[in-house]
């Protein structure tokens, strides 16, 4: 069983679909840590609630992004974290850390990346009109939500649609996928060629893996 940290700045709804998953052993993995640099986060309201260890780390009462990440990583170690999923962490994290964890750790993104990275992506999805937007969960990079792709959803963009209304549709699919995605991890199914993420890894073509 991969033993899984969650970070998470705000509602929390990604956990609780994680949470919720990891109860019914939809994945082959346990919930062993949630970390948020919001202390009123409700998802940490949501991981005591389920008996989780949680761990509140403000960049404010750190000296340096250094100091703050080092924080978190003796966290994660003390916990002997397998995995780490972002679910809405609104802190940007360094190169460094991303290295240590790379290969391990998820995040989601509310657009089939690569198109609307970054903020405000179901506003970009209606400003841009496109007909079809959905979710994306991915390995973290260094990069702005560049990270190489282990799945997506879709979910048709309506005439009538808002940002709220696309966001809670887009929302339920996140809940689906986030779990999904880390059925796979967890049964270590997923190899890295390039920016590429295979269930199967194919013959080396020249490309550079990262896994």
């Amino acid at each position: 069983m991969k033993r899984i940290a969650v970070m998470s700045s705000h509602r929390g709804t990604n956990l609780q679909a994680i949470i919720d998953g990891a109860k019914r052993r939809l994945f082959a993995g346990t919930v062993e840590l949630v970390i948020s640099n919001n202390k009123s986060s409700y998802a940490l309201v949501r991981a005591r609630e389920a008996g989780i260890p949680t761990l509140w780390i403000s960049r404010k009462f750190s000296s340096s992004q250094e100091e703050f990440e080092h924080k978190i990583i003796d966290a994660l170690s003390s916990h002997d974290i397998d995995i780490v999923c972002l679910a809405g962490f609104m802190r940007v994290l360094s190169a460094s850390f991303i290295a240590r964890y790379r290969g391990r750790m998820l995040n989601i993104h509310p657009a089939l990346l690569p198109s609307f990275p970054g903020m405000d992506a179901q506003r970009q999805a209606l400003c841009h009109g496109v007909k079809i937007s959905g979710c994306t969960v991915h390995f973290v990079d260094e990069g702005v939500d560049t990270g190489p792709i282990i799945l997506q959803r879709a979910v048709p963009v309506l005439d009538d649609d808002t940002v709220e209304s696309l966001s809670e549709r887009i929302l339920a699919e996140e809940h689906v996928a986030y779990i999904e995605a880390l059925k796979l991890v967890c049964e270590d199914r997923l190899c890295i060629r390039g920016n590429r993420v295979f269930t199967r890894c194919p013959e080396p073509t020249g490309g550079t893996s990262i896994d």
